[in-house]
């Protein structure tokens, strides 16, 4: 990875290494090098970015006529992170309430009415999960993969009978 990557890469807005927006500054020289008769695969080599990276700068910069960084779409948390602690503090009050019954406290106590997709997903945010019949934090244990998926070979048994006698062997 070329240094300018290098310092390019961070935590983005999904809070993930790498998936930080490129700067305008190297898309203004991408843009340049690319008008300046470079090919598309020599600026993106050159400049250790993606070709469809350049691409997309040069056609943001011909339709809009700028290369600053588009807005994120979607609306702000309905659920702050400043909220975040009463959400925690009624969750343990009362583990066993529905999800309809925590929005319609939160509409009483913070005056604010949510959706069960909303309040869904704040509580999934803060490590709950529904088991039974109440919510409580995750555990801490990893999955081995998502649901309904299929185990790895590795851990298939090799048999193909699906009786746990042992077969009796022959004089």
């Amino acid at each position: 990875m070329s240094n300018l990557r290098k310092a390019e890469a961070g935590t983005g807005c999904a809070g993930q290494a790498g998936m930080r927006a490129y700067s305008t500054d190297l898309k203004e020289r991408l843009v340049r090098a690319v008008a300046n008769g470079q090919p598309m695969r020599e600026a993106a080599r050159r400049f250790g970015v993606a070709v469809t990276t350049v691409k997309r700068a040069v056609v943001q910069q011909r339709e809009t006529g700028s290369l600053t960084r588009k807005p994120i779409p979607g609306c702000p948390r309905r659920i702050g992170k400043d909220q975040d602690a009463i959400l925690q503090a009624r969750l343990e009050a009362a583990p066993d309430a529905t999800v309809l019954e925590h929005c319609a406290w939160w509409a009483e106590h913070q005056g604010q009415e949510l959706s069960e997709a909303t309040m869904w997903r704040a509580m999934r945010r803060l490590g709950w999960t529904h088991k039974k019949s109440h919510w409580q934090p995750a555990s801490a244990t990893r999955r081995r993969g998502p649901p309904g998926a299929r185990p790895s070979p590795s851990r298939i048994p090799n048999s193909s009978s699906l009786s746990t006698k042992v077969a009796p062997t022959r004089p």
